[in-house]
């Protein structure tokens, strides 16, 4: 039997802030409940907010990270924490955390996935992560965890934010806060989940060639220096698009790259360029990949969020949904403007008004390729989509 409890607060003192919405959540759930899950903004002082949860959780384990923004039941906000308490007897949770993905992101993926399934007492069908959001290449994180569990392996999560400040993020696991983290969860058990993966982004303009790459940073195009092509999409000079991170003016025109299986062109964030003329995505986009500049449109974000509900139902045949946890790319958000709860409500049209739900707005997500499962399937990272996991009974 599944049963979940919900809570949010903004308090602006960070520890009661914590301790409010954890309160909230538990009451719901109950005091046997044996996972919490936070996302947070790092407006709060992140040991201070952590403290308040554990408070009220005491030695339940928990997971979860910082955020650009918090979904629950009632719709998204900025700036709050928001906990879910999840009391779930058919589920076990086992526990991994992997380090320095600055550094060496597919080995923290290695070591998360091999401590979780080491720990866990039966065999895992499912593994949630929460990465670091400005690891070195969130795809080489993905790698790392099918490593371990298997290229078919299903993979769901979403990477930490920092509202959009791109400068630091952070994971936590039971007491701790960390940063250049993996934080990784293996569900096991008889109980049933589906997935649902969409971004609905268009490609304008005609298809490009990486012509040279190393891992997530894109060197040359069409035998260009990379940023040329934001140069001439929008008659900026280099100059300018080197002052802040890219992100902030090209997160509705990210990069598109074709990949065998999907339908839908695999979506990039740029994050950030350098005097070379280099760009920096948010995962790898390997030399030789055929690219496209990508434009977000608001009526296909909200169609694609109501056909990634729909394939997570679908995966669920017939088994009622319980909990959805959404992870939610900002550019999103972004897109969306005061229109994002609408996203949202569709999401609840197709599972339900009242299923508990949390979520937050991620610098990327890891779900799988066109959201779907089996032998032949596999995940992958993405940016600028919606995924869903929702699990039922």
């Amino acid at each position: 039997m599944i049963k979940t409890g919900v809570g949010i607060s903004n308090n602006p003192d960070a520890q009661k802030a914590g301790e409010e919405a954890c309160q909230q959540a538990i009451n719901q759930a109950g005091d046997t409940a044996n996972l919490i899950v936070v996302f947070s903004t790092v407006d709060y002082a992140q040991e201070k907010m952590l403290d308040g949860v554990r408070s009220v959780s005491k030695g339940i384990p928990l997971v979860g990270c910082s955020d650009s923004g918090e979904i629950t039941t009632k719709g998204p906000v900025l700036k709050h924490v928001a906990v879910m308490a999840l009391n779930a007897d058919n589920i076990e949770f086992s526990f991994g955390v992997g380090h320095n993905t600055d550094k060496d992101s597919f080995k923290a993926g290695v070591e998360a996935a091999k401590e979780a399934k080491e720990k866990a007492k039966g065999s895992l069908s499912l593994f949630v992560m929460f990465l670091d959001g400005l690891a070195e290449n969130g795809a080489a994180a993905v790698r790392g965890v099918q490593e371990v569990l298997g290229k078919n392996f299903p993979i769901m999560g979403g990477s930490a934010g920092d509202d959009f400040l791109f400068k630091k993020t952070y994971e936590y696991y039971n007491d701790k806060v960390l940063d250049n983290s993996l934080v990784g969860v293996g569900f096991s058990g008889d109980f049933s989940f589906g997935v649902g993966v969409q971004h609905g982004w268009e490609p304008i303009g005609l298809p490009m060639k990486v012509t040279k790459a190393e891992g997530a940073k894109l060197i040359e195009i069409n035998n260009r220096p990379a940023l040329s092509i934001y140069e001439d999409y929008f008659g900026r000079k280099a100059e300018e698009l080197i002052k802040e991170p890219i992100a902030r003016i090209a997160y509705t025109y990210p990069l598109g790259m074709s990949v065998e299986g999907s339908s839908e062109l695999l979506i990039r964030d740029v994050v950030i360029a350098n005097k070379k003329g280099e760009i920096t995505c948010a995962a790898e986009i390997p030399q030789g990949s055929e690219i496209r500049l990508m434009l977000g449109d608001y009526d296909k974000a909200i169609q694609a969020a109501t056909k990634a509900a729909e394939g997570a139902l679908d995966q669920l045949k017939g088994a009622k949904p319980k909990v959805i946890f959404v992870f939610d790319c900002i550019a999103r958000w972004k897109l969306l403007g005061k229109a994002i709860g609408e996203e949202i409500t569709a999401v609840q049209k197709v599972l339900g008004k009242e299923v508990p739900l949390i979520g937050f707005y991620t610098y990327g997500e890891q779900a799988p390729l066109g959201g779907l499962l089996g032998k032949d399937c596999f995940s992958v990272f993405h940016n600028e989509t919606i995924a869903l996991l929702v699990l039922g009974e």
